[in-house]
């Protein structure tokens, strides 16, 4: 018998999601595009969390591929789209902090507006992802 859905849990992450996403759009309105990408990656992975603490799987790590390769294993819709999401945001998640990972300069010096506002957009996409199949899930 699966385990009983966990909504505490579920709203919990998905709550963090969206004040993560909020923080981002924040830092793409004051110039911190690089702040905004990674906050943007934050905000999807919390919300495949989402999914997976309210199933009684709890995650660690942070790669959104990864999550949302678990999902998938335990049989949850996940399209090419969302993986193409993942893909995409997963790739913000070193590079937008460290200056060791860019030859010369800083983080803050590699990233645009254009950019930011993407990766916001898709961690919208992945968040409502998220929130409809979590509807699915506890019929309602």
């Amino acid at each position: 018998m699966p385990a009983p859905l966990d909504e505490g849990e579920f709203k919990r992450w998905m709550a963090s999601a969206r004040r993560t996403l909020e923080s981002a759009r924040r830092d793409a309105e004051a110039g911190d595009y690089n702040w905004a990408c990674f906050k943007a990656h934050q905000a999807a992975e919390k919300a495949f969390k989402a999914l997976l603490w309210g199933l009684g799987e709890p995650a660690v790590g942070h790669s959104p591929i990864a999550l949302a390769e678990r999902l998938s294993q335990l049989g949850l819709p996940v399209g090419e789209r969302v993986r193409e999401l993942a893909a995409r945001l997963s790739k913000f998640y070193t590079p937008t902090r460290y200056p060791d990972v860019w030859e010369s300069g800083i983080p803050e010096d590699y990233y645009t507006r254009s950019e930011a506002e993407e990766a916001i957009k898709w961690a919208e996409e992945v968040i409502a992802w998220a929130e409809g199949v979590w509807r699915s899930l506890s019929g309602g």
